[in-house]
């Protein structure tokens, strides 16, 4: 039987903590090891984990403290190398601000995988408030070099049922067949956080791996529970982490269209932004040219 690595980076989560735990509690799949990346361990955390796992049983985890806060892509980074080093078959990478109320959810997303050799897989996610679609599958436009969500902000329709392969997801709760990491690495840790994600599945699908949405599970999604839209952090990496992910991807056109697309979009951030918010985004923007691009 395939055992499933299930990875998740900790940071400030303890609120989130026990429907996650819950979740996962009551899947019908005990296979499993949860590795949880701590970047940001506390006494309060560790016995919010404790508490969490003798409420809501799981069959093993390892709460592993990376030192700090290294980012969400080398905490996942250090979750994935944990499972494959334990000889997991497969990595899921999940969020914990997420909560799921089928009991079948990993083990559907197993048999999915395994029957229809899909390499990477994943389920339909809503708001966890709103309960309209967050994701429904997406696809990559590499003219705006941007993932973009099927049906997101919209309520679920039978046009969203189908399975079906897609260019795009984001791996908030993403089955990955060990093959991949074998094949096209772990993720860029340069990221630090987002579009850490947008590169891995980019590399991905580029290698000829496909990608199956399996609409029937269900996922619940508190979005940007650990971070906001406006916040300085996120000003600066998202403007920083899409130029760098545009110079180390795209080519010809795709880059020169879509690094324009960037300037020019950003012109209405800007006339929003605060006094603090623009100086983030022109040093994101500046800092997105600087970093080392590796060749691959």
């Amino acid at each position: 039987m395939a055992t499933i690595g299930l990875v998740t980076v900790l940071y400030n989560s303890d609120d989130v903590l026990p429907g996650f735990f819950g979740s996962i509690s009551r899947q019908d799949f005990n296979n499993y090891i949860l590795y949880l990346i701590d970047n940001s361990a506390s006494e309060q955390t560790d016995k919010c984990i404790v508490s969490c796992a003798e409420k809501f049983p799981v069959t093993a985890f390892r709460h592993i403290k990376s030192g700090g806060n290294v980012g969400v892509a080398t905490g996942n980074n250090i979750g994935i190398k944990a499972a494959l080093q334990d000889g997991c078959s497969h990595v899921l990478l999940l969020n914990n601000d997420i909560e799921f109320d089928q009991p079948f959810v990993i083990s559907r997303l197993l048999s999915v995988a395994e029957e229809k050799s899909e390499p990477l897989i994943i389920p339909k996610i809503f708001y966890y408030d709103t309960r309209k679609l967050w994701m429904a599958g997406g696809y990559m436009d590499k003219w705006r070099a941007l993932g973009v969500h099927f049906g997101y902000n919209k309520n679920d329709a039978a046009k969203y049922n189908k399975p079906r392969h897609i260019t795009y997801a984001p791996t908030c709760f993403m089955l990955v067949k060990k093959e991949v990491f074998d094949s096209v690495g772990i993720i860029d840790d340069k990221y630090f956080a987002y579009y850490d994600d947008t590169d891995f599945v980019f590399r991905a699908t580029k290698a000829g791996f496909s990608m199956y949405y399996e609409p029937s599970l269900e996922i619940l999604h508190k979005v940007s529970s650990s971070s906001v839209g406006d916040s300085g952090f996120y000003i600066y990496y998202s403007a920083r982490n899409k130029i760098y992910f545009i110079r180390k991807n795209l080519k010809g056109l795709y880059r020169f269209f879509s690094i324009s697309y960037m300037f020019v979009s950003r012109i209405a951030f800007w006339l929003k932004y605060n006094k603090q918010g623009k100086k983030k985004l022109i040093q994101g923007m500046k800092d997105g040219f600087r970093l080392p691009v590796d060749k691959p």
